[in-house]
C-alpha cells in the first residue's frame, strides 16, 4: 500500500495513498496569464467534481497571474487546491515569483525537462527547495515523449551489457521507472519528506501503461497518479483511458487518475472529470453522483421518450449534485431505472431505488413506477418526465435529508 501524502488549501485537505479514496484530478486548457477565464474553467471543473486541478505555468505572465487565480477562485467560494505544472524554466518561476510558489498546493516536476547536463541537478534541487521552502508537495511526473536523455542513453549502455539485451520497449520502460525513482530518491535527499512526493509514469498506450505501473508499483511505495499521456478524442480516448485504468486500478494500482481526453471543437473540459468519475464509480471504487441505469433501445421500444427522460434525469441528478452532497448525504449512492418496454423494464426498477418502466411497442401507453422494489403508482400522458423528475426529488429529500440531534 503507497503511503499517504496530503495537498491541501484552506479547510480542503485531499489524502493521496495510504488506502485514500481514489482522488480524480484534471487541468486547465486556457492560458494561465487570463486570470477570469482560467479562473472560471478552474471553477467549472471543480463544480463537475475535480478534486484538484492543474493549472500551466510556463511564462512570467502566468506565474504572476496565479495569485490573482487564487483570489478569484476564494471570492466564487471554490476552495479546490492548484497544482503548478512546470516544464523548462520553474526553477526561475518558483524563484522570481514567491506568490506564486506559496499560491499554488502543489508542483508538477517533469524530471525530463528541468534542464540538460550539469544545470539539471542544480535546476532540479532548486525546484525540491521551494517545494520544501513553501512546504508543498510536489509530483514527479514523468513523460515517455520527454524523457532525460542522458539517463535514457545510460540505461541503453546497461542494457548492451546485458547477456540477453532487453527489447527496446523494455528499456524504455525502465527508463521511465529508473528516473522516477530516482527523481524521488534525489528529492529526498534535498530535505523534501518521502510522504510528499508523488510519482507518475506516463505513456500514450494502454499495455505500456499497465506494463510500467506494475512495475513502478512493485519497486516503491509513493501513491502514483495514473493517466494515458495523450489519450485521445472522444470515444477512443474514454476507451483507451478507461481499459488501461481499470486493468491497474483493479489490481490495487494507482491514487489519483487523470483522463486525458482531447477536447472535441467546442467540447465542454469538465468531459473528462465526468468520465473519470464514471469510470471509479462503476468500478465500485468510489461514489460521485446517482447513477442512471437505461437500456439501449431494440424493436420493441416505439419511441425515444425514455432516451430522452434517461438524458434528462441523468442531466438533472449530476447539476444538482453541488448543493445534494451537502444537503443530501448518501445521495450519491442512489440508482435510478429508466427502461423502455416490459421485458425488463419492471424487474430492473425494482432493483433500482426508484424505477420507471415507460410503454413499449403494443403495451399499454402507462409507465409504473416502482420506489424501492415496490410499484407505487403509474404515470400517464405528456407530462411523464415532469413528474418522475418531481417523485425522484421527493424521494431524495425524504431518503437523504440530514439527521438533526436533538437538543433540550
Amino acid at each position: 500500500m503507497a503511503r499517504r501524502a496530503v495537498i491541501s488549501y484552506g479547510s480542503n485537505e485531499i489524502v493521496m495513498g495510504g488506502g485514500a479514496p481514489i482522488v480524480v484530478q484534471s487541468m486547465t486548457n486556457t492560458d494561465t496569464a487570463d486570470v477570469i477565464g482560467t479562473a472560471i474553467q478552474v471553477k467549472d471543473l471543480a463544480r463537475a467534481g475535480s478534486e484538484l486541478v492543474r493549472i500551466t505555468v510556463n511564462n512570467p505572465e502566468a506565474a504572476a497571474a496565479v495569485p490573482a487565480i487564487r483570489e478569484q477562485l476564494d471570492r466564487m467560494g471554490v476552495d479546490v487546491p492548484l497544482v503548478g505544472d512546470f516544464h523548462y524554466n520553474g526553477h526561475t518561476l518558483l524563484n522570481d515569483y514567491p506568490d506564486c510558489a506559496r499560491a499554488l498546493s502543489k508542483y508538477r516536476i517533469n524530471p525530463g525537462n528541468v534542464g540538460q547536463g550539469a544545470k539539471r541537478d542544480t535546476q532540479f534541487a532548486q525546484m525540491i527547495e521551494a517545494a520544501c521552502k513553501y512546504d508543498k508537495p510536489v509530483r514527479i511526473g514523468v513523460n515517455w515523449g520527454s524523457l532525460d536523455q542522458t539517463l535514457l542513453a545510460r540505461i541503453m549502455d546497461q542494457n548492451a551489457q546485458r547477456a540477453q539485451p532487453w527489447p527496446a520497449q523494455n528499456v524504455m520502460y525502465e527508463a521511465l521507472i529508473t528516473s522516477a525513482i530516482e527523481s524521488a530518491q534525489r528529492a529526498e535527499e534535498l530535505g523534501l519528506a518521502g510522504d510528499r512526493i508523488i510519482l507518475s509514469c506516463k505513456v500514450s498506450g494502454v499495455q505500456d501503461l499497465i506494463a510500467v505501473y506494475r512495475e513502478l508499483a512493485r519497486r516503491c511505495d509513493y501513491p502514483l497518479h495514473l493517466g494515458l499521456t495523450e489519450a485521445g478524442m472522444g470515444s477512443k480516448g474514454i476507451v483507451a483511458s478507461s481499459a488501461a485504468m481499470g486493468v491497474l486500478l483493479q489490481e490495487g494500482i494507482g491514487d489519483t487518475i487523470r483522463i486525458s481526453l482531447t477536447p472535441e471543437p467546442g467540447g465542454d473540459r469538465t468531459r473528462e472529470v465526468i468520465v473519470g468519475q464514471e469510470m471509479l464509480q462503476t468500478m465500485g471504487l468510489r461514489k460521485f453522483t446517482p447513477m442512471v441505469i437505461a437500456c439501449p433501445g431494440c424493436g420493441r421500444t416505439t419511441s425515444t421518450v425514455f432516451q430522452d427522460l434517461a438524458d434528462k434525469i441523468q442531466t438533472y441528478l449530476r447539476d444538482q449534485m453541488p448543493v445534494w452532497k451537502v444537503d443530501y448525504p448518501g445521495v450519491e449512492g442512489m440508482n435510478v431505472a429508466v427502461m423502455g418496454c416490459i421485458v425488463n423494464g419492471p424487474g430492473e426498477s425494482k432493483h433500482a431505488n426508484i424505477g420507471i418502466s415507460l410503454p413499449g411497442s403494443g403495451e399499454s401507453p402507462a409507465a409504473p413506477v416502482f420506489i424501492d422494489g415496490e410499484k407505487k403508482m403509474t404515470l400517464r400522458g405528456e407530462r411523464i418526465a415532469e413528474e418522475f423528475q418531481a417523485i425522484v426529488l421527493d424521494y431524495v429529500k425524504q431518503r437523504y435529508t440530514k439527521q438533526t440531534g436533538m437538543t433540550g
